[in-house]
């Protein structure tokens, strides 16, 4: 996993509320998890590497580059740091020795973002057990670890944000993601109960909610799922990264616990809270047609002749 981290040091400046918001934001101390390939992840700390895994790794070093550059160019102040830290969030030591270095440079954390992880689908009884498991341990346990590790700072501080991502998928079960559901609903609950815990000290807890976005996992994550899931998804467009951005940025402004980017997802998380048979049967018809689509099998040739 890759942990990104950014901090402008500019002072702020009296003004209107609103332009208070805005400077106290570009002022805070960001910490932010973005997911590096799984393969590459797990042979993070081995010893011996393939030539493969190497340029893997490489790869991912000169994304992690180019992300900082990105960051450099849109700075919003002159005083403003990026710093970048490599990370297997899957495990405690590592998150915590990541954020601890972030903390020794004079980066403790004001905001905390949480989008580390991997979407591997597939159809329960058939799918690679460890494909399950990876959804877990890159899904939900990338998201604990790095809280746990944030915290103590936030509560000696007595403030900050906490943001976990989650999906669509958290409160909807979904054809085929059973390993991601379980990961994305654990999310859920875990942040809720975080939530309660952390007012009191003054710590914001939101968690986002997004569908599909357009990314290049995205599209991979096609290549693996089941055709059921396409027609359950319909014609829906997936979102842009820009769109979740914005709204995560709208929803720490506001201190909006529960962010759903985008207006269909948002109608479908109530009306499953308000009418969940309406749900179900509206998905189980969406499978049922899937299914007999597949039956069908190709459509026949024509033996039409042309006139």
């Amino acid at each position: 996993m890759l942990d990104l981290g950014c901090r402008d040091r500019a002072h702020a400046r009296p003004g209107a509320p609103a332009q208070r918001r805005e400077e106290q934001r570009l002022n805070a101390n960001v910490a932010a998890t973005a997911p590096a390939k799984n393969t590459v992840t797990e042979k993070i700390t081995a010893k011996g590497l393939t030539s493969k895994e190497r340029r893997e790794l490489e790869g991912m070093a000169d994304k992690l580059a180019a992300a900082q550059k990105i960051l450099r160019a849109d700075a919003g102040g002159a005083g403003q740091r990026i710093l970048t830290r490599s990370a297997d969030l899957s495990k405690f030591e590592s998150a915590r020795d990541a954020i601890d270095s972030l903390v020794a440079e004079g980066f403790g954390p004001d905001i905390l973002v949480n989008s580390a992880g991997v979407i591997v689908p597939g159809e329960f009884a058939t799918m690679p057990l460890e494909n399950f498991e990876a959804n877990l341990s890159c899904g939900y346990w990338s998201v604990v670890y790095p809280c746990r590790a944030v915290v103590p700072h936030m509560l000696a501080r007595g403030s900050g944000h906490i943001v976990n991502v989650s999906s669509v998928a958290g409160y909807l079960g979904i054809y085929g993601y059973t390993g991601y559901s379980s990961a994305k609903f654990a999310v859920m609950g875990f942040t809720e109960a975080l939530r309660f815990e952390m007012r009191p000290a003054g710590i914001t807890v939101h968690v986002v909610c997004p569908p599909d976005t357009d990314t290049p996992a995205l599209a991979y994550e096609h290549t693996l799922r089941p055709k059921e899931t396409d027609v359950i998804a319909g014609s829906i467009k997936p979102v842009s990264a820009e769109k979740v951005a914005a709204a995560i940025v709208r929803g720490v402004d506001r201190g909006t616990y529960l962010i759903i980017p985008d207006a269909l997802s948002a109608f479908y998380f109530r009306l499953k809270g308000l009418l969940p048979e309406v749900f179900f049967a509206i998905v189980d018809g969406d499978v049922a047609k899937a299914r007999k689509d597949s039956l069908k099998g190709p459509p026949e040739p024509s033996t039409r002749r042309a006139i």
